[in-house]
């Protein structure tokens, strides 16, 4: 199953310039969420990370996979689009192997741990081609806004 841009501005709250998602290419409920961000010039953090050698920033490589994580547990919640929102708990185990670049594709892959009554445990990972760039493991939990 697949999402378009569309689609992810239904189910995550985040807009320009904090939307680090713009496609979703593969999606399993309570299970799996395979998602892609393509890293451009144009992205306003490497006007000062850093002018003369442009990396993107750990933090946010593993805000967007957090980001991936959010669309895997609001659709797996069964509840109505922009009826309920996934915050961010905690990360443990986070690890940058790698830097990204402009031109680089992250293909950002969530896979549900554990789900329990407390919220989800996701394990995450970011890759460049075959490159494993980014790790760790996710704490989130889903709130119903109703």
């Amino acid at each position: 199953m697949m999402f378009d841009i569309k689609t992810i501005l239904e189910y995550l709250p985040h807009r320009y310039p904090f939307l680090l998602i713009d496609r979703v290419i593969e999606f399993e409920e309570k299970k799996r969420i395979v998602a892609r961000k393509n890293v451009t010039i144009n992205e306003p953090f490497f006007l000062g990370h850093f002018p003369d050698n442009p990396v993107m920033p750990g933090v946010l490589i593993m805000e967007a996979l957090a980001q991936a994580g959010g669309i895997l547990c609001l659709k797996s919640m069964n509840v109505k689009k922009g009826h309920a929102l996934v915050y961010l708990m905690g990360m443990d185990k986070v690890k940058f192997r790698k830097p990204v670049i402009p031109g680089d594709q992250l293909r950002l892959e969530v896979d549900a741990l554990k789900i329990h009554t407390g919220g989800w445990k996701l394990g995450a990972k970011a890759f460049v081609e075959s490159n494993l760039v980014a790790e760790g493991i996710i704490l989130a939990r889903g709130y119903n806004q109703e």
